[in-house]
């Protein structure tokens, strides 16, 4: 007889970035030729110098076990980081350096959530969100939000979400998959209702700070209300700001008390972050940051392409991106319009197969109706996709 899965294991749903990735490269090998919109990394190369502080880790040994929650190099970069771009403090016992931010999450969560608290998701959400939330024994609640009112959540929203049993609140600014900020007055907003609530904690998802083009300074949570600083825990990490997604470095800063216990579930878990990977993350750190500024002019462009490009399609309803490397299309007036497609996973095969053209379907993100597409490939690449799109879709009049 063979063994039943645990409930908890059985509430995870497959990715649905990875599920895109298989199906795309079948199609390839197939010798369809498809231009995948779907992925959610840089195209970007890891910069040289970066690259060579890695080799020469591996070269002088540091190819050991460390120190569970991270190096103490690693730490200070960290510490240096949030003090120089955020103007906030902390001390080394208040990070912790784990294999990806998605880790450090999966700490946050086991280390704060108990069978049956609440934890309130924005939407549209990144996909990992409610599983990790899942499998800590909590129970998502999500606060929908709509194109008209740019996808972010108001105070009041925010209110009639919490609960006696609410633990946690999770804000990601810039967003994936919508690409909307939280300005300072935004969140200040925000802010106030939570002071109301001191029971609830905030976890404040940094990870696309440097891919932005709002027009004002990146401001979290906690730069809006001081006050909030013991009851919050900001994350970030290497991946999308130096191109770094699979050296695997995330770190979180925040209270001293919650860094113990997330460093005690992770050292039963993974234990470390890879040695080499944190020696390469100093480096990035601290090292120059040209690079950064460059990436995000190039994405910048990308993305006023491919928001012109969006307009131009009758029936697509789309906001420009303020940050990140995605931007959130509205293609719900074909639902329902178009043979055979009433949701917005079926009109994603459409254009993967029609157009040859891989999105990720709103739904998958807590928002029907709406594709994300990410402008992580060459402009020409982007123009040509853009235009397979739009003739795809011209077949159909609204």
């Amino acid at each position: 007889m063979t063994p039943s899965l645990s409930t908890r294991v059985q509430r995870i749903k497959p990715s649905p970035t990875l599920s895109l990735t298989v199906r795309v490269n079948q199609l390839k090998a197939q010798g369809h030729d498809i231009i995948n919109l779907g992925v959610g990394e840089p195209d970007f190369d890891t910069p040289n110098y970066i690259k060579t502080a890695g080799i020469k880790a591996i070269e002088s040994g540091a190819t050991k076990y460390t120190a569970v929650d991270g190096i103490s190099s690693l730490k200070e970069a960290v510490i240096h980081k949030f003090k120089r771009e955020n103007k906030l403090t902390y001390e080394p016992k208040q990070i912790l350096i784990s294999s990806g931010s998605k880790q450090a999450l999966y700490n946050l969560a086991q280390a704060l959530l108990d069978e049956g608290d609440e934890v309130i998701i924005p939407a549209p959400y990144w996909v990992s969100y409610p599983d990790i939330i899942f499998l800590a024994g909590g129970v998502p609640v999500f606060i929908p939000t709509t194109l008209e009112q740019h996808f972010k959540i108001t105070p009041e929203q925010l209110e009639k979400a919490i609960t006696p049993k609410t633990k946690l609140l999770i804000l990601n600014s810039p967003n994936n998959p919508t690409g909307m900020i939280y300005t300072h007055k935004e969140l200040e907003g925000l802010a106030q209702v939570l002071l109301k609530h001191p029971h609830i904690f905030i976890a404040s998802d940094d990870m696309y700070e440097h891919i932005q083009w709002s027009g004002s300074p990146f401001s979290n949570i906690v730069n809006a209300c001081p006050a909030l600083y013991e009851r919050s825990m900001v994350f970030n990490g290497v991946s999308k700001t130096y191109a770094m997604t699979g050296w695997r470095i995330g770190y979180c800063a925040g209270p001293q008390y919650l860094i113990h216990a997330m460093s005690n579930v992770q050292a039963q878990s993974t234990s470390n972050a890879n040695s080499m990977a944190q020696l390469a993350a100093v480096t990035a750190l601290n090292g120059p940051q040209d690079f950064v500024a460059e990436m995000q002019r190039t994405y910048h462009k990308r993305h006023t392409r491919v928001f012109q490009a969006l307009q131009a399609i009758p029936g697509v309803k789309c906001l420009p991106s303020m940050g990140s490397f995605y931007i959130f299309p509205d293609f719900s007036d074909f639902l329902g319009k178009i043979p055979g497609i009433d949701h917005d996973l079926e009109l994603a095969d459409y254009l993967l197969m029609e157009a040859k053209v891989a999105l990720i379907p709103g739904s998958a993100f807590g928002a029907p109706g709406c594709l994300r597409l990410s402008f992580v490939v060459e402009m020409n690449i982007l123009d040509e996709a853009m235009t397979r799109i739009r003739h795809a879709l011209s077949k159909f009049s609204l």
